[in-house]
């Protein structure tokens, strides 16, 4: 028997916006390498998530996972509150 895995990717980000209705503003941050001189740099991805009970607070940091699209920018839906 095969179990059905969910195979929607997950980040964990920080919220940096609440103020839209039912939506908050996650900043995920990554570590690059330079290709040119080799510096291992910080870039931040800043990602509309669906929160449904709006919970989130500026500053929690959150789960969040890829999901259909719910509307221009929303792509991804709020798991869980980390802290």
């Amino acid at each position: 028997m095969i179990t059905s895995e969910s195979k929607a990717r997950t980040k964990v980000g920080k919220v940096v916006s609440n103020k839209m209705n039912k939506t908050i503003v996650v900043a995920v941050e990554r570590t690059v390498k330079d290709p040119k001189y080799g510096k291992i740099m910080k870039k931040v991805t800043k990602l509309h998530a669906h929160d449904e009970a709006e919970v989130c607070e500026i500053g929690n940091t959150v789960k969040i996972s890829e999901t259909r699209p719910r509307s221009k920018l929303k792509t991804w839906a709020l798991v869980e509150v980390i802290s």
